[in-house]
């Protein structure tokens, strides 16, 4: 992730308290493990394309807010904007719609299972597109690994019984649209210059503008708004997408991204729980099983050897607003030659990582 030398600083004055980071990324932990459920509650009162645009539209609004008091301006060149619109449909418009479907037929346990597979999907794209991506026995094995762990969530020695085919392939499809998007942006928006900020907005805002077009088109306006699928959507968009990026950026800039990275393994544990206990969800025994043979391939996928002190790192901030949730921002995927530290370097510009599959 690389900041313009003109940004302003991500942290606060240097003066000014600031909470501890743990808390920080225990409050960013929860509020990305609970966007299942609010899917799945802004699904009882909207179209699925309405939660999205509803989620886009309130988490560009917070980020335009953050931008106007940083004073941060729009990127420039028609070629940034069109690898915007693009970043935008692969990182944002896709997959938030994808898991909006699929609440409407799988459980937001199984949702937040699936897009933790993205790093998965992350490793065997990079081994494939991305030449510094080098495969090693341990990485391989975790792939192999992560996805037994799917296999095992699906209950596949069971013919996938009892198994919505079309929610779950759509949830896995949108898992997968992240590092598609990552790969991308690392081709196109690497080194531009400008600020993840500025990026990140500018791509929600493209994103807004999309489904803003095709919701029209697809659905009709409800006869009458029930209070909690609104107040869902507000949070999501509010809260999971513009609050939990620009913490996200906090926690990136002063723990650095090898300890950030691990909020996407909090994500499916805190969903499941929430999918359980609040919407009263069905939890067989592979589910939980499944899910953490996933998570421990995922962290085998992470593992590599230190990059040297000048490798070049990618502009990652754009994958931040993707992952999404995403899954976008500096978590597990595939990375651009590894990191030296778990600090940033040359006081600002962030080692390049994949961005989570912000959900």
């Amino acid at each position: 992730m690389t900041a313009s030398a003109a940004a302003l600083p991500l942290h606060p004055t240097a003066g000014r308290p600031r909470v501890d980071w743990r808390i920080r990324f225990g409050v960013l932990s929860l509020v990305w493990g609970f966007s299942f459920l609010l899917i799945k509650v802004g699904n009882e009162g909207f179209a699925p394309f309405q939660v999205t645009l509803g989620r886009l539209f309130f988490g560009t609004a917070v980020l335009a807010v953050a931008m106007a008091i940083r004073r941060e301006r729009l990127p420039r060149g028609a070629r940034t904007w069109m690898h915007l619109t693009v970043a935008a449909f692969l990182l944002n418009s896709l997959p938030f719609s994808l898991f909006a479907f699929a609440g409407q037929s799988i459980p937001s346990t199984l949702s937040g299972i699936c897009n933790a597979t993205s790093p998965l999907w992350g490793m065997a794209l990079s081994l494939v597109a991305l030449s510094e991506d080098r495969p090693t026995r341990r990485r391989v094995a975790g792939l192999g690994i992560g996805f037994l762990g799917v296999l095992t969530v699906l209950g596949a020695w069971q013919g996938f019984s009892g198994l919505d085919a079309r929610g779950t392939g759509m949830a896995l499809l949108a898992a997968l649209s992240y590092p598609i998007g990552w790969i991308y942006v690392r081709r196109t928006l690497a080194g531009r210059g400008h600020s993840h900020l500025s990026l990140t907005g500018s791509q929600l805002l493209l994103a807004t503008v999309q489904l803003a077009v095709v919701t029209p088109l697809f659905t009709s306006m409800p006869d009458s708004v029930a209070l909690m699928p609104l107040l869902a959507v507000v949070a999501l968009g509010a809260l999971g997408t513009g609050f939990a990026l620009l913490l996200q950026y906090e926690l990136v800039d002063e723990i650095g991204p090898t300890t950030a990275q691990m909020v996407t393994y909090f994500i499916p544990v805190i969903a499941t729980a929430a999918g359980v206990t609040i919407l009263g969800e069905q939890l067989d025994w592979n589910t939980p099983v499944g899910a953490v043979i996933v998570l421990a391939g995922a962290a085998l996928t992470q593992s590599r050897a230190k990059a040297p002190a000048g490798a070049v790192v990618a502009a990652g901030a754009v994958v931040a607003a993707g992952a999404v949730a995403a899954q976008g921002g500096p978590l597990p995927g595939s990375t651009a030659g590894g990191e030296s530290d778990d600090h940033p370097r040359d006081g600002g510009t962030l080692a390049a990582t994949a961005g989570p599959p912000v959900p």
